[in-house]
């Protein structure tokens, strides 16, 4: 089964993954990029589900994690990372997007129903 794999764009066009990923040492992005693969190929099996939202545990280095959210069956959508040791904050940033995205994307909803709200 083939997943598609996003990263999340906010509003004001930046990308919290990519910010993450592009300041990551080149072995442990090659690690990430694997981790995206597996997603893209069906293999969810290294990420732990809580509060909505999923991270995927690398096991090599510091412990890398991806923090993201599942769409669906076809659609997974990339937070951001970090390491076991700011794990906490990590999660914390993650469940902000993750609450932004949903709101931008009832919005959207919303927007394209033409359904208002009175």
């Amino acid at each position: 089964m083939v997943i598609k794999v996003e990263e999340y764009i906010r509003e004001d066009s930046s990308n919290p993954y990519k910010h993450w990923f592009d300041g990551l040492p080149s072995q442990a992005a090659a690690k990430v990029t694997v981790a995206k693969l597996r997603m893209e190929l069906g293999n969810t099996s290294s990420i732990k589900w809580f509060d909505g939202m999923g991270e995927y545990v690398i096991d090599w280095g510091p412990g890398y994690r991806i923090y993201l959210a599942k769409e669906g069956d076809t659609l997974i959508v990339l937070f951001g990372g970090g390491t076991k040791r700011g794990q906490q904050r990590d999660i914390d940033k993650a469940k902000e997007l993750l609450t932004e995205y949903k709101a931008r994307k009832k919005a959207m909803t919303t927007k394209s129903t033409g359904k208002h709200k009175r």
